[in-house]
């Protein structure tokens, strides 16, 4: 029986210590095969990429602990690749994924000890009598930690022309999580400082490098190309939206099946889809490889948020914290379950993130914190949540933001008169967060929805017991607001909002509401589940006055 090694990343040990491995060794085929010479691939965290990298380098490496095992049973063991390239190469092999800092100077000392691994793992190059005396001291330099800014900048293209001339075999370049020092830049303030030095190392190893056989990169962003990569005009970038390598990382649904069935589990796949499915690479549908493992390997059956409780979300918090109003009122429509059309670009700008939404949902939609449920234009593409566990992150954002700027005591009493049909309370309470959270300024444009966006918002709060619906066909129209109980012993609640013009009278428009969700007979569709109480309330405003009637049916 093969056991589950959650978090190990290193294929060589995975391997010796007998890992359930799903194979994903034909990756290594797709990189001989493809056409450019440097291959980026963005992919979210946790999505099996430093696994895959290790694996390239124990294929690709002349230098790694001989084994034969490591590759025996696996499909690449087939390919008529597999001789001509098996540890043929010498290797450089970075992982930046520890490489952060809460300032520059913090940082930089942690990409010196990555770029120190890798010449320690070559230092046998120290007896290559053809080392020029300078050579040779900037090598021991940069063992010693002692190097010039300048040497670390141009240490891979130096180390690749070392390699070469000492096997007489081109190199492969292999770099894990090389977009983590500018994620962590970005959100300390030393951004431009971590760009100038990546720019300058990456185009010294990968641009024009006649030592270069392959180069391989990973990361979350394709950070923009004039940033970063400019000048490597043999780069090929593989994002989720594109069908090359779409199956690399993360798990198929037939890979997860085989897992449940390995650990006689199988009867729990609708319980796994519904939390950790739902990612979409190029045109296939890709689980959380993480959270699928966490799970199998807890004896317990109920899904829990494995994936999201290990990720940092402040810059994401920031980001939505910062869009303003109509960001809100799109956050709130995808919590309704509904998707937005939005323009999507895989050249990140991360500078320009504060500035408009278009960087924010393509930081998202890559991040895996939404995904492409159909592709629209060119440029535009339907996007969703991804899956239960990312809609969790989500909520909790919704919560926070409120948490800000609404005394919890106000918004508990709203929730509970509403659930209890206590009217007199509710209007009470939902004036009073209204003024809390609203300005006039957020009621301006198109006021009826900015007060739906805020009622869809709050009640984030109801979703363990409501299914929480909006704008939906029902009986002879389309609702505003529904909320389904998933226990139908409770009461049923549907909204209809409706704004109060200067020239008209609140009871006028109030009774109007009234009538039309007795007409359009939007309860039709909880009384079609067998919910027998049904609450529907109307809520008309002006500015920020907002006036409240009810009816209840209770049918037989």
């Amino acid at each position: 029986m093969t056991q589950l090694l959650i978090g190990q990343s290193d294929f060589r040990q995975f391997r010796l210590r007998n890992g359930y491995y799903i194979d994903k060794s034909l990756f290594i085929q797709e990189i001989l095969q493809i056409g450019f010479e440097t291959v980026l691939l963005p992919r979210p965290r946790r999505f099996g990429k430093t696994l895959n990298l290790s694996m390239l380098r124990y294929f690709f490496d002349k230098a790694a602990p001989p084994d034969e095992a490591l590759f025996q049973g696996l499909a690449i063991e087939t390919s008529p690749l597999f001789t001509e390239h098996y540890r043929r190469y010498p290797v450089i092999y970075l992982t930046f994924k520890d490489a952060k800092g809460q300032d520059w100077a913090e940082c930089f000392e942690t990409i010196q000890a990555v770029i120190y691994q890798t010449y320690h793992y070559h230092r046998y190059l120290l007896t290559d009598l053809m080392l020029s005396p300078e050579e040779r001291a900037t090598f021991e330099q940069i063992l010693a930690g002692k190097a010039k800014k300048g040497d670390y900048g141009q240490s891979l293209k130096k180390l690749s022309e070392l390699l070469y001339r000492y096997h007489h075999e081109a190199v492969v370049i292999l770099i894990d999580e090389y977009d983590t020092p500018i994620h962590s830049g970005y959100g300390h303030g030393y951004y431009e400082d971590i760009i100038s030095f990546m720019r300058h190392f990456l185009s010294g190893g990968l641009k024009d490098n006649a030592c270069l056989f392959k180069g391989v990169l990973t990361g979350i962003l394709r950070v923009a190309k004039e940033s970063i990569f400019s000048g490597l005009n043999n780069l090929g970038v593989y994002t989720l939206l594109d069908k090359d390598f779409s199956t690399v990382f993360g798990f198929t649904e037939a890979e997860v099946k085989a897992l449940l069935a390995y650990q006689n589990r199988a009867d729990n796949y609708e319980k796994v889809a519904y939390w950790y499915n739902g990612y979409l690479f190029g045109d296939t549908i890709i689980y959380n490889p993480w959270s699928v493992l966490s799970y199998v390997a807890n004896s317990d059956s109920e899904p829990r948020p494995y994936w999201v409780n290990t990720a940092d979300t402040s810059m994401i918090d920031q980001l939505v914290t910062n869009g303003g109003q109509e960001l809100r009122e799109e956050l709130y429509q995808l919590l309704d379950g509904q998707p937005i059309i939005k323009p999507i670009s895989d050249n990140i700008i991360m500078r320009e993130l504060n500035y408009g939404t278009k960087q924010l949902w393509s930081f998202l939609l890559f991040s895996g914190y939404l995904k492409v449920v159909k592709r629209v234009t060119n440029e535009h593409y339907e996007l969703k949540i991804t899956n239960h566990e990312v809609e969790i992150i989500y909520r909790h954002m919704v919560e926070r933001w409120f948490e800000a700027k609404v005394k919890y005591s106000h918004l508990e009493n709203m929730l509970n008169s509403l659930q209890h049909g206590d009217m007199r309370l509710f209007e009470r309470m939902l004036r009073a967060v209204v003024t809390q959270v609203m300005s006039y300024h957020d009621l301006s444009g198109e006021p009826e929805k900015v007060y739906h966006a805020l009622v869809l918002g709050m009640l984030v709060w109801l979703s363990p017991y409501y299914e929480i619906r909006s704008n939906r066909e029902a009986g002879y129209g389309r609702y505003d607001m529904m909320f389904r109980p998933k226990d139908i012993t409770r009461q049923g609640i549907i909204l209809e909002f409706k704004l109060v013009d200067e020239d008209e009278e609140p009871k006028t428009v109030l009774a109007e509401a009234m009538q039309q969700l007795k007409m359009k007979q939007y309860a039709t569709e909880l009384q079609a589940v067998g919910v027998n109480s049904i609450l529907q309330i109307a809520i008309v405003f002006r500015g920020k006055e907002l006036w409240v009637q009810s009816d209840a049916i209770v049918c037989n």
